[in-house]
């Protein structure tokens, strides 16, 4: 009997493992974590050992350290492919990718499979929290970035940003304009928009939900807000786009994933 043929019985059987995988929303909101440099959040998943919960994921091995390894290069060759599509150096990407991977051949712990788990989405994060704030802003610019970028969930002030930064609130506002073209209320504001909208497309929160995650004053002033960036209301973003894509290039479209891979 051939493998398909093999898979077809199995799968025609009535005691047959019905567990479910875990929604994907989840899997793909974490991705676009280590994406976006997004340190806390990445960290926190960490913590809290999602790698570890086997509810909702697939068995590829009877042996718990195999199956676990076997997780293991799927997340890291996830991480690889979209830290590439957002930037990261093709060459970088894929080194990262295979010094990982084999130091899986030294390790025979589940707690040494989820240490090296931990320390690569880290490695993966900061270097695209690194990438995606390299700029030629000056420091003061670049600083008030960052901690819009740390506090993005909280309602951020000028004020707040000028003690940051210890200098006026005048000056700061003078600078930023000058260098990014925006003001910095609009700069927030953009932020806060280009979150929710991937909360909107990603999660299945709900619009008062998201207006109080990203501390607008009231669902209707979200929703005014989005309107006015977006083009739409975040309902119309919401049916538009709630969909997982997870836009991977396929091998055919880039020969060199096929030529390491």
């Amino acid at each position: 009997m051939g493998y398909q043929d093999e898979w077809l019985l199995l799968e025609a059987e009535d005691d047959i493992d019905e567990a479910e995988h875990r929604p994907p929303t989840e899997e793909f909101l974490f991705y676009q974590a280590v994406t976006k440099g997004d340190i806390e959040a990445v960290r926190k998943n960490c913590e809290q050992e999602r790698f570890l919960d086997s509810e909702g994921v697939g068995v590829l091995s009877r042996n718990p350290i195999t199956n676990l390894k076997y997780h293991f290069v799927i997340t890291t060759a996830m991480i690889t492919r979209l830290c590439k599509q957002k930037g990261m150096e093709l060459e970088q990407a894929f080194r990262m990718s295979d010094f990982y991977i084999q130091k899986l051949d030294d390790i025979h712990t589940v707690q040494g499979v989820r240490n090296l788990h931990d320390e690569m989405v880290l490695d993966y994060t900061e270097k695209m929290r690194r990438f995606c704030h390299s700029n030629t802003n000056s420091r003061h610019i670049s600083v008030c970035k960052e901690y819009i970028y740390s506090h993005i969930k909280e309602r951020i002030t000028i004020e707040d940003l000028s003690d940051e930064l210890g200098v006026s609130a005048s000056y700061l506002s003078r600078l930023f304009k000058k260098e990014t073209g925006d003001s910095v209320s609009a700069y927030i504001r953009s932020q806060k928009i280009d979150m929710a909208k991937n909360l909107l497309q990603y999660s299945e929160y709900s619009m008062i939900d998201i207006a109080n995650r990203l501390s607008f004053s009231s669902q209707s002033h979200f929703i005014q807000q989005f309107r006015e960036y977006v083009g739409m209301t975040p309902k119309k973003y919401r049916d538009l786009h709630h969909t997982i894509h997870w836009e991977i290039e396929s091998e055919a479209e880039n020969p060199k994933l096929e030529e390491q891979h």
